[in-house]
C-alpha cells in the first residue's frame, strides 16, 4: 500500500514548486529590462510591473486571505466592498519594481506568507469550509481557492516565460517547469 498525502501537502508542494521556478526566471532579467513589454497588442504589463505583480499580488495575500481572513487592506476597507470588484486597473497604473533584487526580496516575502498560511489551515476545512472571494465568483472550498491561488501565479510565471523568449533569451520547457 502506499502511503497517503494529505491536500495540506499537495498544495505545499505545488506552491513551493511554482515559487522556485518563478524565483528562476526573475533571476534571468536584468534591471535595465524592466520596461521592457511586447511591441505588438495592448494592455502589456512592463516586465517590471510583472515581477511586481508575481511577487506582491500573485499568491500570498490572497491565501493569507482565504486561511485568515485578513486580505491586507487598509483599515476599513472593506474587502466585499466596491473596491473589491472593481476591475485590475490599466496597465499605465500598476506598480512596478524598482529592480530585480527588490522584486526577489518580495517574492520571497510572499513565499513565506503563502506557505505560513497553508501550514495554519486546518486539514479537515479545506474541502470543508466554503467561501466566495471578495473579488466575485462562487462559493468554492477552501483548497479550491488556495490552488487557484497557485495556479494564478503559475500563469503569470508562464507569461514571464514567454516574455524571456521573446526578448530573445535562451530559455525553454526545463525552465518552465523547473526540470
Amino acid at each position: 500500500m502506499g502511503t497517503s498525502i494529505s491536500l495540506k501537502q499537495i498544495l505545499l508542494e505545488d506552491a513551493g514548486a511554482t515559487y522556485a521556478v518563478t524565483e528562476n526566471l526573475f533571476r534571468r532579467v536584468a534591471d535595465n529590462e524592466l520596461e521592457w513589454k511586447p511591441t505588438t497588442g495592448r494592455n502589456w504589463m512592463t516586465i517590471g510591473q510583472l515581477l511586481m505583480h508575481c511577487a506582491n499580488y500573485g499568491c500570498g495575500k490572497a491565501v493569507q486571505g482565504f486561511v485568515r481572513g485578513d486580505w491586507g487592506l487598509p483599515e476599513g476597507q472593506d474587502p466585499e466592498g466596491a473596491d473589491a470588484t472593481r476591475h485590475v486597473p490599466p496597465e499605465a497604473a500598476l506598480p512596478s519594481v524598482t529592480s530585480v533584487e527588490q522584486a526577489l526580496d518580495l517574492l520571497a516575502n510572499d513565499r513565506m506568507l503563502a506557505l505560513r498560511c497553508i501550514r495554519e489551515a486546518e486539514e479537515n476545512e479545506l474541502l470543508v469550509k466554503k467561501l466566495a472571494a471578495p473579488w466575485g465568483g462562487p462559493e468554492l472550498t477552501l483548497f479550491q481557492h488556495l490552488l487557484l491561488m497557485i495556479a494564478h501565479l503559475a500563469q503569470h510565471k508562464g507569461q514571464l516565460f514567454y516574455y524571456l523568449k521573446l526578448m530573445g533569451k535562451d530559455v525553454n520547457t526545463s525552465d518552465l517547469w523547473g526540470a
